[in-house]
């Protein structure tokens, strides 16, 4: 199939280090541009990919681009795909696609009626490993599935990271607590409730630096749900069920080199299935071309996955018991540069 002709909003840390280093491995994706709110950094950019530079509105505008890749902070996505969607373009969106239900459901009805694909850019959903993992529960090796377990936490960020400001979308929940949240729907369904959650926030920042949800599946699954910035560096879960427990490390980052390990362990008996490495990102932009060309039926299943996502975030929200952080060395110092720039929160902004 014909090459699909990508424009990239924003020049973010994600996308200089994984989007688009794997869409240059894709040959039926051609990155045809790359904007940002400095003209500076768009040709820093440019030069970097062998792209063109140019501004947002410009590259809605621009007839030979028909799919746009965005990665701007999480306030900002609703703005911005609905505008891309508006000029006819098809959406891959970085995680979560926005911040509320309400705005999710607006943009995935206009991907809908304009039958366009919009996509989240969850890589891991693209790595067969949890198609594996799925297998395995379908095959009942578990017996009957009890709990499921999963935790995503990194160590505090850089001073001055966007992820720490309210206004921009940031806080725990909606950077590293959407993994988990992601894979209990792929795992156990969208049968999902929230029967209760915390979060730690940072009063003089307003954004949650961690959290803690228990959900339940129709089912009546538990899962159990670990994230935050406070942590040093966790990506795992499991699945306990009646006669043998599953767990994967390493579950939502792996480097494409890596050879995922599942653990099977029961009760006078453990197995370790060691499987093939893959490269998450290029199989996630690789999808969405073909998702583009093929106009899958399929694309409803992410639509509707993407508005479960958006209720259950929001329901852990609203229903968190907020807990004040006490770590006065909530951040490092920069590090160098992160991505695009944009202005910090204010100290007495409330949780998003």
């Amino acid at each position: 199939m014909s090459a699909v002709r990508l424009g990239v909003l924003g020049c973010s840390a994600i996308a200089r280090r994984r989007t688009l280093p794997a869409a240059a491995l894709v040959p039926e994706l051609t990155t045809a541009a790359v904007a940002s709110r400095s003209p500076e950094k768009a040709r820093r950019f440019a030069a970097e990919f062998g792209t063109a530079a140019t501004d947002y509105d410009s590259l809605l505008a621009d007839p030979g681009i028909e799919a746009v890749y965005i990665s701007l902070p999480t306030a900002l996505h609703h703005e911005w795909t609905r505008r891309a969607l508006d000029a006819g373009k098809h959406v891959l969106c970085e995680k979560p696609l926005t911040e509320d239900s309400a705005k999710t459901r607006e943009l995935t009805e206009l991907a809908a009626d304009k039958e366009l694909v919009l996509r989240e850019n969850f890589a891991f959903l693209h790595h067969p490993a949890h198609s594996r993992v799925r297998e395995l529960v379908d095959q009942n090796r578990l017996g009957l599935l009890r709990t499921f377990t999963a935790a995503f936490g990194i160590p505090p960020l850089t001073a001055g990271d966007i992820r720490y400001a309210a206004e921009l979308g940031g806080g725990a929940l909606l950077d590293v607590g959407v993994y988990p949240l992601r894979a209990a729907l792929l795992l156990l369904g969208p049968d999902l409730s929230v029967a209760g959650a915390t979060l730690r926030v940072d009063e003089s920042l307003g954004v949650d630096v961690a959290g803690h949800a228990l959900l339940v599946s129709g089912g009546g699954v538990f899962a159990n749900l670990e994230f935050g910035f406070q942590h040093c560096y966790r990506s795992r879960y499991a699945l306990w069920g009646s006669s043998a427990s599953l767990s994967m490390d390493r579950a939502f980052t792996p480097p494409a080199q890596h050879q995922p390990v599942l653990r099977i362990d029961e009760q006078d008996h453990a197995e370790e299935i060691t499987l093939a490495p893959s490269h998450q990102f290029v199989s996630s932009v690789s999808a969405f071309a073909h998702a583009v060309r093929l106009r899958s039926p399929y694309e409803r299943d992410w639509l509707d996955d993407a508005n479960a996502l958006a209720a259950l975030v929001e329901s852990v929200r609203d229903q968190a018991v907020l807990v004040p952080a006490k770590d006065p060395n909530r951040g490092r110092e920069p590090d160098g540069d992160r991505g695009e720039r944009f202005p910090r929160a204010e100290p007495d902004r409330a949780l998003r």
